[in-house]
This record gives structure tokens, C-alpha cells and sequence, in this order.
């Protein structure tokens, strides 16, 4: 009776983790998207007011309703993994609320109310509000994303590397210094390479989009916006893919400092060794603690990992084997991430070289644009995988080293779990796949064009002409409107 127990609860806290996987890798997505459209729509808008050109107007009236899909899936996916700590996780909730919750309570407080109080005049206060108050708006959204992951990367640093906390003798976590705490020693880094993470996802979306204008013959007159995508995410490329590979070397050279049990999984490494080979296939069993059918470059993890050829790596074995995170996921997991980021320098030195010979946006560059379209996944692939690694490495604790996996679940039983976790995939398969099936129908649309004469108008109609410009921050409405159509004819000038 015991031992069916014992396998019931085992049941039950598997399903439970892959409950949450499954919550949080729907989830994950549409927030790293929010990051990294909000801040492009500002540089759009702040385009558009310094050029007054209406393609950039355009192009971001195109993306805002993406962006409030987006921003809407990702609300929702976020409320049911919250709820999650509550059903699923409670004992986990209890013992490590009095440091997570406030540090989630300030990411409603400052990043979430602040996005809510101005998304409203970013979505719907085009034509209603002024110039300036639209962008700020705009602007703020972008800064409240932003908060909003400090703190929840914040907390996620926590659980990797807590510090700050006393372990009280009823097993809860007090906190002792909130400096510490925010401020953990895996975060600095893991924020960001993961903010760095959403603006290179986002890039590689928006630039895919506008490779698809070029080329696509059903699309002639969206060609002058699929430059303006394309030409965007091409400088992002070309100088923020590498910059990510350094910010991950420092985060890898701090996990291995904090979590060296992580990184040994990552490396697929089970004996110490100096001067460790960087293993690029291997079957890993590690039931047996040994790699199968290795094939390795000799010192590079080494190198890599400790800058020195005789430095030394950790092996697994050095934990037991109950105390490991589950290898083959952690491994190759880390293997498609950094595949998927060296791709990206290479589209990035692909791009610089099609810059210098005036030959991004030709129609004859099909394989330059093409390519850019295949990589229109790769960074919500790679941010999938990072966390993959993040979360599993951590394994088999909730809170490294002070709280376990295992004495985190509510109790449950497996047929509870099972019954939630199939509605959720029933759920979420309606519910994102309407929503991505709107994304891609805006995307098979295009941009529409921009009429100024019915659309510009920065006072209501109602208010008499005098207020409108008062209001508006308007002088002379006649030269405006002759700024608006010598942009107009100097759109494609703009984009050389």
C-alpha cells in the first residue's frame, strides 16, 4: 500500500512539472515578444515624428494590433501560471511567499499598472491625443515591459541563486536584506542576456516579415515597408547577436561559479577533468553516469568555461545521482540554443556583407531574404531552450540547494493533475492557435496606408480650431500638412 502511494505522489509530481513546463513555455513567448515590439514601436514613432514620413506611421499602426495579441495572450497565459503556485504548488507558495510574492507584487505594482494605465492610449488614442502624448505613451509601455522583467527575472534569479533569506525553524524563508535579494548574483546576467534574448527574437520576427514583403509577389506594395523591417532588424543583427554571445559567456562563467552541477550537464561532463573537450554529440545514460557515441573538440569546454587550457571542470559525478538535474534535456537543450545563436552572428555578417554591396533589399537577393524568412522562429526556439536549460538545470530543487522539488507539490493525486493538464493543452491549442492564426492573417495582409486627412487629426472635432492647435502643440496647421506630403514623396529617400 505504501509503495502505491509512493508511485501515485511520483506520478503526480511529474505531471505537475510538466503542467507547469507546458504553462510556462506558451507563456514565455508572448511576453519576450511584448519586450521586444514595444521598444521597435517606439523607435517607429519616434522615426515618424523626426521624419514625418508616413511609411514609418504605417508600419507601426501595422504592428501595434500585433502587438495587442501579443499582449493580450501573454496576460492570460501569465494569470494561469500564477494561479498555478496556488493549485498545483502550495507548499511551495507557503514556504518561499514571504520573498517571491512582494517581489512579484512589485512587478504589478510598478511595471503592470504602469503598462495598463498607458496601453490604452497607445492601442486607441491615434487621431485623439497629441503627437507627443501618443509617443509617450508609447514609449512608457516600452519601459513598463522592461520593469516588468526585472522583477520577474528577479525572482526567477532568486530561486537559482538565493541570498538575502534565513531559513526559519518552521521550514519558511524570511527575508534578512531585499537588496540581496533582488539584486542576486545570477541576475544581473540572466537579465540581461534574457532581455537581449527578446529584442534579438523580435528582430529576426520582424525582419523575416519584411524579407516575405520583398519577395512576395502578392505584396509589390509593401515593398518600400518590408525594407523599412528588414533594414531594422538587419542592424540588430549585425551588432546585438554577438553582443549576446558575450553577455552568455558571462552567464555561463557565473553559472558555473553558483550552479556548477548545471553547467556539468550542459557540457555533458561526469569526471572532473582539466582541460575538459567541448562534447558535441554524445547519447547521454545517465543511469550509467557515461556519454555513448561522444564526439568532442579536446580542451575547448575547458577553454571556454575556466579561459585557461588547464583549467578545471566539475564532473557530475561529484553529486549524487538524486541530486542530478535530468541530463539529456539540460544538454542538448543548451546545444539548440547556442546552435540557433550562432546562426544569427552569421545572418548578421550575411547582412553586413549585403549591406556593403547595396544589395539587402534587391529582388535578385531570394537566398539572403529567404533565409532571413527560415529565421523568423529561431529566437522564440532559442528562448524556448534557454529555459528549458535554466529551469531543468535548477533540478531537482524549487529553490537551489534550500528547497526541493519534491516537498514543493500540493497534494495532489495523478488523476487531478492528468484532468487539469489535458484541459489546459485543449485550452491553450484553441486559444493561442486563434490567436496566432490572427497574427498570421494581419501578417498575410499587410500594412494599410496611412491617410493623414482622416486619421492625423491630434483634437476632436468638436473643439474649435484655435484649441485643437493649442491642445495638439501645433502652430500652423497649412505648413504641417505641407511637411506631411513632402514626406510623403520623400518616403522611398528615406530608406537609403
Amino acid at each position: 500500500m505504501f509503495a502505491s502511494f509512493a508511485i501515485s505522489q511520483l506520478d503526480a509530481l511529474m505531471l505537475a512539472r510538466i503542467q507547469f513546463a507546458f504553462v510556462v513555455s506558451f507563456h514565455i513567448v508572448f511576453p519576450a515578444f511584448s519586450i521586444g515590439l514595444a521598444s521597435f514601436l517606439t523607435v517607429l514613432e519616434f522615426r515618424w515624428l523626426k521624419t514625418n514620413k508616413p511609411i514609418y506611421a504605417e508600419v507601426y499602426k501595422y504592428w501595434v494590433k500585433i502587438f495587442a495579441v501579443v499582449f493580450g495572450l501573454g496576460v492570460v497565459s501569465g494569470v494561469v501560471m500564477s494561479y498555478q503556485f496556488g493549485t498545483n504548488w502550495a507548499v511551495f507558495s507557503d514556504r518561499a511567499g514571504n520573498v517571491l510574492g512582494p517581489l512579484l507584487a512589485y512587478e504589478v505594482l510598478t511595471a503592470f499598472f504602469l503598462e495598463a494605465s498607458f496601453l490604452g492610449i497607445m492601442l486607441f488614442g491615434w487621431g485623439r491625443v497629441s503627437k507627443r502624448m501618443h509617443f509617450a505613451a508609447t514609449a512608457i509601455v516600452a519601459i513598463g515591459t522592461l520593469i516588468s522583467g526585472f522583477w520577474i527575472l528577479s525572482a526567477n534569479s532568486f530561486m537559482q541563486t538565493p541570498q538575502g533569506f534565513m531559513l526559519g525553524a518552521d521550514g519558511l524563508l524570511y527575508p534578512t536584506n531585499w537588496l540581496e535579494i533582488i539584486f542576486n548574483p545570477s541576475f544581473p546576467y540572466r537579465f540581461a542576456h534574457m532581455m537581449t534574448a527578446a529584442f534579438l527574437a523580435t528582430a529576426f520576427a520582424v525582419g523575416g516579415v519584411g524579407a516575405y514583403y520583398l519577395q512576395s509577389k502578392r505584396h509589390t506594395e509593401h515593398r518600400a515597408h518590408g525594407r523599412i523591417m528588414l533594414g531594422m532588424a538587419m542592424i540588430m543583427a549585425i551588432f546585438v547577436a554577438p553582443m549576446q554571445a558575450v553577455i552568455g559567456d558571462m552567464h555561463g562563467l557565473n553559472t558555473l561559479e553558483h550552479q556548477p552541477a548545471k553547467v556539468a550537464a550542459m557540457e555533458g561532463l561526469w569526471e572532473d577533468e582539466r582541460g575538459a573537450p567541448l562534447v558535441l554529440f554524445a547519447v547521454i545514460d545517465q543511469e550509467e553516469q557515461t556519454n555513448h557515441y561522444e564526439v568532442k573538440i579536446p580542451y575547448l569546454s575547458g577553454l571556454i568555461l575556466t579561459h585557461s587550457l588547464d583549467g578545471e571542470v566539475k564532473g557530475l559525478k561529484n553529486w549524487a545521482p538524486e541530486d542530478q538535474p535530468y541530463v539529456p534535456i539540460v544538454f542538448w537543450s543548451f546545444r539548440v540554443m547556442v546552435a540557433i545563436g550562432m546562426l544569427m552572428i552569421l545572418m548578421g555578417l550575411f547582412s553586413a556583407y549585403k549591406y556593403f554591396k547595396k544589395q539587402q533589399f534587391d529582388l535578385e537577393s531570394k537566398w539572403f531574404h529567404r533565409a532571413w524568412m527560415m529565421m523568423m522562429p529561431a529566437g522564440f526556439i532559442a528562448i524556448l531552450a534557454g529555459w528549458f536549460v535554466t529551469e531543468t538545470g535548477r533540478q531537482p530543487y524549487t529553490v537551489y540547494e534550500v528547497i526541493r522539488t519534491g516537498e514543493s507539490m500540493s497534494p495532489l493525486v495523478a488523476q487531478q493533475v492528468a484532468t487539469t493538464l489535458i484541459g489546459f493543452i485543449v485550452l491553450y491549442v484553441f486559444v493561442f492557435g486563434a490567436g496566432t492564426f490572427y497574427i498570421a492573417k494581419l501578417i498575410f495582409k499587410g500594412p494599410q496606408p496611412y491617410d493623414d486627412a482622416a486619421e492625423d487629426t491630434y483634437y476632436d472635432h468638436s473643439i474649435t480650431e484655435g484649441q485643437g492647435r493649442a491642445l495638439s502643440g501645433d502652430s500652423n496647421p497649412e505648413e504641417n500638412t505641407k511637411d506631411d506630403s513632402a514626406g510623403d514623396g520623400a518616403s522611398d529617400g528615406g530608406l537609403r
